[in-house]
């Protein structure tokens, strides 16, 4: 890594306001333009206003327009680097390498879950979800919330005998993906009826809403319904949600040390390329549907000045800027995935 006097700041487009009104140092900038996942955005811009506090010579642009725009853009090459919460496809690192003539490399930064949330009249949160019953509600077969699928996990709790009345996201999302993936895994029936095709579902049954914030203000509104939104989300909000049961059988809250728990599952085993998913990861203590989020970053950077500057910013992000991911909730990496990406950050040249 260079000196604290060469390195450089990565500024997303939310820390410019702020920073506008300071004096930058009359020396050369960079200027690294990305865009891409919505969910990290907040730990993203958090790094980027603390990493320009220790480097001031370069600036960063981060554009949060969603996984979708972030793979489009980093592989026509309109931005220096993409940022996903969708695992990219053999089809799509084909795409970029026969564009650019070199592979995209992904590293997860941090993990984030998705969560089932619920408005059923004198139900609290808590609520326990087998595997087996999210699926069913999500396809369609089951629709009453007495079914015993629902009853059993939560001995004590009176269900309705009422229509289950389904929410999702109707525009395509990183929160969709780890739901799916989630229910893909888990079900045989979803993987043969409607798979994980990514972002964007054909969904068997439900209502359509934009977004986090549509899909809770729709459960909210609507007795008897349920939804997913991320973690980081209801936890802001203060939206109930339930526990969802693991591939141990047991059944567990989604918070930061059983979102970590997942990720730990599958460190010994994860590939050189980082694409696994942690979805039903195994460990008694993991939350199942949780998933990381990735940084894609070109396998060649021809600007000496960009490589350098993000090589140094994966190293940092990969140790002082995992102390931060807390603070935000989101689940900082296990440290075996951690000195793993180390090592793969000599692939950018």
């Amino acid at each position: 890594m260079r000196s604290n006097l060469n390195k450089s700041l990565f500024i997303s487009s939310l820390a410019v306001a702020t920073l506008a009104g300071s004096a930058l140092p009359a020396t050369a900038q960079t200027l690294i333009n990305g865009a891409g996942a919505t969910f990290p955005s907040p730990i993203y811009t958090k790094w980027f206003v603390e990493y320009h506090k220790l480097h001031s010579d370069v600036q960063f642009n981060y554009q949060p327009l969603g996984s979708g725009a972030g793979i489009k853009q980093v592989t026509e090459g309109t931005v220096d680097f993409g940022a996903s919460d969708i695992l990219l496809s053999d089809d799509q690192l084909k795409d970029y390498r026969n564009k650019h003539h070199f592979g995209l490399l992904m590293f997860p930064t941090v993990a984030g879950a998705a969560v089932p949330t619920y408005n059923i009249p004198g139900v609290k949160s808590g609520l326990n979800f087998t595997a087996k019953g999210l699926a069913g509600i999500f396809l369609g077969s089951i629709n009453k919330w007495n079914d015993p699928e629902l009853t059993k996990p939560n001995p004590g709790v009176k269900l309705p005998n009422a229509d289950i009345v389904v929410v999702h996201r109707s525009d395509g999302s990183g929160t969709t993906y780890c739901w799916t993936d989630f229910l893909g895994k888990v079900s045989g029936d979803w993987k043969l009826k409607v798979g994980n095709p990514g972002g964007s579902v054909n969904w068997p049954v439900g209502l359509g809403a934009k977004g986090s914030d549509g899909v809770s203000g729709q459960v909210q509104q609507t007795p008897n319904s349920i939804g997913y939104v991320e973690l980081i989300f209801a936890e802001k909000n203060n939206i109930p949600y339930g526990n969802v049961q693991n591939s141990a059988g047991a059944f567990i809250k989604p918070d930061l040390g059983s979102i970590t728990a997942a990720a730990a599952g599958v460190a010994k085993t994860i590939p050189d390329d980082f694409r696994i998913s942690i979805a039903n990861s195994p460990g008694k203590t993991a939350y199942p549907v949780s998933t990381f989020t990735w940084l894609l970053i070109p396998e060649q950077i021809p600007d000496g000045a960009k490589q350098r500057d993000i090589k140094d910013f994966l190293h940092w992000m990969l140790t002082n800027g995992q102390d931060m991911a807390e603070g935000l909730t989101y689940a900082r990496l296990p440290k075996e995935v951690v000195a793993k990406e180390e090592k793969a950050i000599s692939k950018v040249h």
